[in-house]
């Protein structure tokens, strides 16, 4: 064995580690390149998002290019290459929303969690801000959701108490 082939053995194995969980994930679906999707789901629910440095090893691990993995995951909204918070929280900004207050609400989280247009996350990752075209809850409207938990006709003042309520279970 020469120094290169020690090299490779060394990068790979170092590789293999810090992906130990992305590689346990392709294996239950036996490196199937037709589960692709599924593979993404469930390592974009280990890391809140889908890496680069995990997309490339994940093109390796089922033998495709890199570029038809980062196509699936550009294509599809449901997956996001940027990393999210703890707390994904989604505000409608869909006609009925807008019209009952939407623009508020994303104000109301975007100064209370000092975020912007521009700037979506917080910078101890725990909270994620995404004003979305419809959530399918009209009649509910204005509507927020927070990770898979929908709260209706909220009011800023209601948006910064379901807010406090997380920043104080985080705290205790």
């Amino acid at each position: 064995m020469n120094a290169k082939t020690t090299d490779s053995s060394a990068v790979a194995n170092k590789t293999a580690r810090q992906f130990t969980r992305v590689l346990e994930i392709i294996e239950k679906y036996n490196h199937d390149k037709k589960r692709l999707i599924t593979i993404l789901q469930e390592v974009q629910e280990e890391y809140r998002y889908l890496p680069q440095q995990v997309l490339t090893y994940i093109a390796t691990a089922l033998d495709m290019p890199v570029a038809e993995v980062f196509g699936v995951a550009t294509f599809y909204a449901h997956f996001s290459l940027e990393a999210k918070g703890k707390y994904v929280i989604k505000v409608c900004d869909g006609t009925a929303c807008h019209v009952k207050g939407s623009s508020r609400l994303i104000d109301t989280v975007c100064n209370k969690l000092k975020l912007s247009r521009e700037k979506h996350t917080t910078d101890d990752m725990l909270f994620t801000l995404e004003a979305v075209s419809c959530l399918g809850a009209c009649g509910l409207a204005p509507v927020m959701v927070i990770n898979d938990q929908v709260y209706g006709q909220v009011t800023s003042q209601k948006c910064e108490e379901i807010i406090n309520d997380i920043l104080q279970k985080e705290n205790n």
